[in-house]
């Protein structure tokens, strides 16, 4: 049986990644093909519980190398249960958000040293990456414009790392793009402004080399 791809989405706040990965794996079942979706952090009962520590509020919120060390403990499990056994059996992984939001995030964003992090990725990861990954891109402004949005919409308040500040975010993106530039054939770089079907268009045309 065919390995099946490991397709991920990247992207600061606001990106639009949940959305554009839904209808990815509509599109792809309207082809035939098996797609199991998962995110980060998450996708397992262990990551679940991981992921609440990371962005919900606390008394005792982790300093920047225990939340780095949080996201690779759920992403190792993440890996091993059932990101790969997936793959082998022929599906289609798709996932919102995978390692290169935590060089992103903790190293760009943090300050944390990015060889340290990149070893640690590999490592939770088992040498595992994807086959294809959609870098969503907005600007700041469009960015903090959606999540206020959001906030509105759903009644909620930011999260911890959302709440991170102008600058974390403005380095993240930064980040985001320097990986995109140093790693082309794997991460295609899509214009997240305009409505969402402008967006998935987009999203579409550049995933055509790997359909």
């Amino acid at each position: 049986m065919a390995r099946g791809k490991f397709i991920t989405f990247e992207g600061g706040e606001g990106c639009g990644k949940s959305t554009q990965v839904r209808r990815l794996k509509a599109a792809l079942e309207q082809r035939g093909v098996t797609v199991l979706l998962t995110r980060e952090p998450g996708g397992t009962r262990l990551a679940e519980q991981v992921r609440s520590l990371l962005k919900d509020e606390a008394d005792d919120p982790p300093c920047d190398r225990a939340e780095l060390l949080l996201f690779l403990a759920a992403r190792a499990q993440l890996v091993r249960k059932v990101i790969r056994p997936a793959l082998e059996s022929g599906t289609w992984v798709v996932s919102d958000r995978f390692s290169d939001s935590t060089l992103a995030y903790q190293g760009y964003g943090r300050g944390l040293p990015l060889d340290i992090i990149r070893e640690a990725n590999d490592f939770a990861c088992e040498g595992l990456k994807p086959d294809k990954t959609i870098l969503l891109d907005v600007d700041p402004e469009t960015s903090r414009a959606r999540m206020r949005g959001r906030e509105a919409s759903t009644n909620t308040t930011a999260d911890r790392i959302e709440r991170a500040g102008d600058d974390f975010h403005s380095r993240l993106r930064k980040g985001f793009l320097e990986m995109a530039a140093a790693e082309p054939s794997r991460i295609v770089t899509v214009d997240a402004s305009g409505d969402e079907d402008e967006v998935w268009e987009r999203v579409w045309k550049s995933l055509t080399p790997i359909l």
